[in-house]
């Protein structure tokens, strides 16, 4: 698979979907295959958004803000 440039934007959706998923299927190689399929993203992807958004505290993660 051909990895895809992807705005900040989508980074954060793709982010958000994923810890959304991960909550409720407790299940966090099933929830990182279901994104990227959905989103077409490779696995590198994935988690370099993964990071990203830890690092950078995206929603849901800010609760507190």
């Amino acid at each position: 698979m051909v990895a895809k440039r992807l705005t900040v934007a989508q980074r954060k959706e793709i982010f958000r979907e994923l810890v959304e998923i991960q909550d409720s299927l407790q299940d966090v190689r099933k929830s990182r295959q279901i994104i990227m399929e959905k989103h077409r993203i490779t696995d590198r992807q994935l988690r370099k958004i993964e990071d990203e958004g830890i690092r950078r505290q995206w929603p849901p993660l800010d609760l507190d803000n």
